[in-house]
């Protein structure tokens, strides 16, 4: 009932900057919390950001200061800024969203997932 695109994903050198886009469409009454996970080879998921409907914002330790996730309500877009990029940094990133549906039940979807890469 609710597809999520992400976008923007690639190769980046150290130092360098990405940004994420991700597109929720479908029968959507309401975006309620939207973030960002990801997956780094042989280690689990893990939440990176996080921001509310009335836009509070939560980071990982080791993002912070780096990373910036905003949200475009009028687009039905989530988005995860990232600088000063680091090979730890590598991972699939995917958007999640927490949403109330045009019939007011409440689910949780996934995105696909972009690879990131960070390398010299």
């Amino acid at each position: 009932q609710v597809q999520l695109v992400e976008s923007g994903g690639g190769l980046v050198q150290p130092g360098g900057s990405l940004r994420l886009s991700c597109v929720a469409s479908g029968s959507i009454l309401r975006l309620n919390t939207m973030a960002w996970y990801r997956q780094a080879p042989g280690k689990e998921r893990e939440l990176v950001a996080v921001v509310t409907s009335d836009g509070s914002t939560e980071y990982a330790d080791s993002v912070k200061g780096r990373f910036t996730i905003s949200r475009d309500n009028a687009k039905n877009t989530v988005y995860l800024q990232m600088n000063s990029l680091k090979t730890d940094d590598t991972a699939i990133y995917y958007c999640n969203v927490d949403v109330t549906l045009r019939n007011l039940l409440r689910r949780n979807y996934w995105g696909q997932g972009t690879q990131v890469t960070v390398s010299s």
